[in-house]
């Protein structure tokens, strides 16, 4: 079996190199005009929109987005919150506490902590009442964020 080759039919080997240039470039910068996009790759504008069309399509480009600095916008605490999500209230912890405006992002994990959950928020009190609220749900274990070296590391081309 080809290692390019994941189990859901994917081809990262259909991508060639500018496809991979162009990904590169904007995860970088979601903002690059095609014009722009074509003169770093050394293609036209016509050429480059095509090519974003379909990765687009293909699903491979999923949406774009701005970075945002949380603390600036006055959501200082940030923390890591594991759940162990009895089974039973499961359906309830998916429809009461992932849609909370706390949680930034939510991951249905292996292993006994069902759930990773990273989470926003402006006081240790607000945190302490969103945890309070997950422990409805389950036992939990929160850890705070000192700093986060690596944020959204673009996808580069196996090698």
């Amino acid at each position: 079996m080809d290692v390019l080759h994941d189990r859901s039919g994917n081809f990262a080997g259909d991508l060639d190199a500018t496809d991979w240039h162009l990904l590169e470039l904007l995860q970088a910068d979601g903002r690059l005009t095609y014009s722009e996009l074509g003169r770093r790759v050394s293609l036209s504008a016509p050429a480059v929109t095509e090519r974003v069309r379909r990765l687009e399509q293909r699903g491979i480009i999923t949406g774009y987005s701005a970075q945002v600095d949380a603390t600036k916008l006055g959501l200082p605490i940030e923390a890591v919150v594991r759940v162990r999500v009895r089974s039973l209230d499961e359906p309830r912890f998916r429809s009461t506490v992932l849609p909370l405006p706390e949680v930034t992002s939510a991951d249905h994990i292996t292993g006994d902590e069902r759930w990773l959950l990273r989470v926003r928020c402006r006081t240790t009190g607000e945190l302490e009442t969103f945890v309070e609220r997950a422990q409805r749900y389950g036992e939990t274990t929160t850890a705070l964020v000192f700093s986060s070296p690596v944020v959204r590391r673009p996808i580069t081309p196996p090698h």
